[in-house]
């Protein structure tokens, strides 16, 4: 008779970044990224002079996206995030930058590279939806 073996626990990737201390640093990269490097000034201006609460609302956001807290839920409802970036006019531009900064707190946190990149396509996935103004080819 084989011996019982119990199953292993399946980590989400909140869990396999690090949960909250790396998730806050994660965010907080890719706003100081985005706040300092010239490459994505309109991405910029779309945002508060503040951006703390930018980077909380990011962090509650990516919290439970990853598998983690809900926190944003809890907080502020259902996210509809294309209908909360309609105000915004998002197009290639805007959202190739946003993914140059999150690349960049990706590749600075995220160790374990298969993750990595399975993270880099899903929130490309996530910015492309984004977009919201009318491009010609």
């Amino acid at each position: 008779m084989p011996p019982e073996t119990t199953p292993l626990p399946v980590l989400t990737p909140y869990e396999q970044i690090g949960g909250a201390p790396v998730l806050r640093a994660l965010v907080d990269r890719f706003y100081d990224l985005m706040d300092s490097e010239p490459e994505t000034w309109e991405l910029r201006k779309m945002h508060p002079e503040d951006l703390g609460g930018s980077r909380e609302k990011l962090f509650m956001y990516l919290s439970g996206w990853l598998g983690g807290p809900n926190l944003y839920v809890e907080r502020h409802g259902q996210p509809f995030l294309r209908a909360r970036h309609l105000p915004f006019s998002i197009g290639v531009a805007e959202r190739d930058q946003w993914m140059r900064c999150m690349r960049q707190a990706l590749d600075d946190f995220v160790s374990d590279p298969h993750l990595r990149e399975k993270l880099h396509a899903a929130i490309a996935g996530l910015a492309n939806h984004m977009r919201n103004r009318p491009e010609t080819p």
